[in-house]
Protein backbone atom coordinates (compact mmCIF):
# COMPACT_ATOMS: atom_id res chain seq x y z
CA UNK A 1 0.00 0.00 0.00
CA UNK A 2 2.55 2.36 0.72
CA UNK A 3 3.97 1.39 -2.89
CA UNK A 4 0.84 3.03 -4.16
CA UNK A 5 1.00 5.99 -2.18
CA UNK A 6 4.85 6.61 -3.02
CA UNK A 7 3.83 6.22 -6.72
CA UNK A 8 0.88 8.74 -6.29
CA UNK A 9 3.10 11.23 -4.94
CA UNK A 10 5.94 10.91 -7.47
CA UNK A 11 3.15 11.61 -9.97
CA UNK A 12 1.62 14.81 -8.15
CA UNK A 13 5.18 15.82 -7.71
CA UNK A 14 6.26 15.10 -11.41
CA UNK A 15 3.24 17.28 -12.58
CA UNK A 16 3.78 20.01 -10.52
CA UNK A 17 7.00 20.22 -11.60
CA UNK A 18 5.94 20.02 -15.50
CA UNK A 19 4.01 22.62 -14.86
CA UNK A 20 6.96 24.99 -13.70
CA UNK A 21 9.13 24.15 -16.61
CA UNK A 22 6.46 24.86 -19.03
CA UNK A 23 5.67 27.72 -17.04
CA UNK A 24 9.58 28.84 -17.22
CA UNK A 25 9.43 27.95 -21.28
CA UNK A 26 7.78 30.97 -23.28
CA UNK A 27 7.91 28.94 -26.53
CA UNK A 28 4.96 25.95 -25.65
CA UNK A 29 1.84 29.05 -24.44
CA UNK A 30 -0.06 28.44 -21.39
CA UNK A 31 -2.33 25.04 -22.52
CA UNK A 32 0.31 22.70 -21.35
CA UNK A 33 0.71 24.72 -18.49
CA UNK A 34 -2.72 24.77 -17.72
CA UNK A 35 -2.82 20.70 -18.08
CA UNK A 36 -0.25 19.49 -16.19
CA UNK A 37 -1.75 21.65 -13.28
CA UNK A 38 -4.95 19.95 -14.23
CA UNK A 39 -3.00 16.61 -14.45
CA UNK A 40 -1.60 17.05 -10.90
CA UNK A 41 -5.33 18.18 -9.24
CA UNK A 42 -6.97 14.67 -10.91
CA UNK A 43 -3.84 12.75 -9.20
CA UNK A 44 -4.51 14.39 -5.82
CA UNK A 45 -8.13 14.18 -6.04
CA UNK A 46 -7.61 10.23 -6.92
CA UNK A 47 -5.06 9.52 -4.43
CA UNK A 48 -7.51 11.37 -1.72
CA UNK A 49 -10.79 9.35 -2.77
CA UNK A 50 -8.30 5.86 -3.21
CA UNK A 51 -7.45 6.67 0.54
CA UNK A 52 -10.82 7.08 1.71
CA UNK A 53 -11.41 3.90 -0.72
CA UNK A 54 -8.81 1.92 1.73
CA UNK A 55 -9.87 3.15 4.94
CA UNK A 56 -13.42 1.62 3.86
CA UNK A 57 -12.40 -1.67 2.93
CA UNK A 58 -10.27 -1.93 5.67
CA UNK A 59 -6.84 -2.25 3.83
CA UNK A 60 -5.42 0.72 5.92
CA UNK A 61 -6.34 1.43 9.63
CA UNK A 62 -5.26 5.01 11.65
CA UNK A 63 -2.78 4.61 14.00
CA UNK A 64 -3.29 7.75 16.03
CA UNK A 65 -0.65 9.57 17.56
CA UNK A 66 0.05 8.86 21.39
CA UNK A 67 -0.08 11.78 23.12
CA UNK A 68 1.50 10.94 26.55
CA UNK A 69 2.96 7.86 28.19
Amino acid sequence: MKFVFLIAFIGILGALGAAGLFMLRRNKGKTSMARALALRVAVSVALFLFILLSYYMGWIKPTGVPLGR
